[in-house]
């Protein structure tokens, strides 16, 4: 599959928090980088999201904020 989104990031399911719709899942990416993820349950499912599973973390977003008091 090609995708037009450039920042990819290669990994392995580090843990899967289930909720009732959507589920948090969480990835290492190496050296000590994690990246985390909102996806619905039905995704999670179908993906066979579990820790240990290799996975790709998609970037594709036209901003990014964080803030701080």
């Amino acid at each position: 599959m090609k995708l037009s989104a450039r920042n990819q990031f290669k990994g392995t399911v580090k843990s899967v928090t289930e909720g009732a719709v959507n589920g948090i899942v969480t990835i290492d990416i190496g050296g000590g980088n994690i990246m985390s993820a909102t996806i619905s349950m039905n995704a999670i499912k179908e993906l066979g999201l579990k820790p240990g599973v290799p996975a790709t973390a998609i970037v594709k977003a036209t901003s990014v904020m964080v803030g701080v008091d």
